[in-house]
């Protein structure tokens, strides 16, 4: 049995597709997913299945829809795969305790990534992979120009952010159930 970490896109951020934690916590319920659990508000659930990720994302866009009657893109990843992008931020621990992870849907283009790497910005820097873009800013990421919305932009696929302590905070709870 796979442990999954489901990150939802645009959920309950700015009066915007609201999606009370107690209600995400009983779709997954209803989908008789084993184990799960909702962090924060903001789409991050963590749960059990032996089905495969084509399938899970299918049921699960196909439940949000049915419930909430509008859409939100989902990105699904086992744990290991997240303590993984994680354990290979490449910044030193003092930046990157204070970074935020840009998780792709899908790899980027080499084109568009070669063209979004020869960007930069004042006090931001990032690593582009084809799963993640580690992003530090100096300014903080409210402030920063290289967000989740530019990098969507510019290598024109979706993504999805959360920061450092939302990810260790995830991978810490699926050891707590596994």
């Amino acid at each position: 049995m796979n442990t999954y970490i489901a990150f939802l896109r645009g959920i309950n951020v700015g009066g915007q597709k609201k999606f009370p934690k107690a209600h995400q916590l009983e779709l997954l319920s209803a989908m008789k997913l084993e184990e799960p659990q909702v962090y924060l508000h903001t789409g991050n659930w963590i749960f059990k299945s032996n089905e495969s990720k084509a399938v899970l994302e299918a049921k699960l866009l196909k439940a949000i829809e049915k419930r909430q009657g509008w859409q939100a893109p989902i990105l699904l990843k086992t744990a290991s795969e997240i303590a993984e992008i994680v354990k290979e931020c490449p910044f030193r621990e003092q930046e990157k305790v204070k970074s935020y992870f840009i998780l792709l849907f899908e790899p980027p283009s080499v084109e568009r990534a070669e063209a979004v790497e020869a960007i930069s910005f004042e006090g931001e820097k990032f690593v582009l992979t084809p799963q993640c873009v580690y992003l530090y800013s100096a300014v903080g990421y409210g402030n920063a120009k290289l967000n989740n919305n530019f990098f969507e932009g510019k290598l024109k696929l979706n993504a999805t952010t959360r920061n450092f302590n939302t990810l260790t905070a995830l991978i810490g709870m699926t050891k707590n159930n596994t």
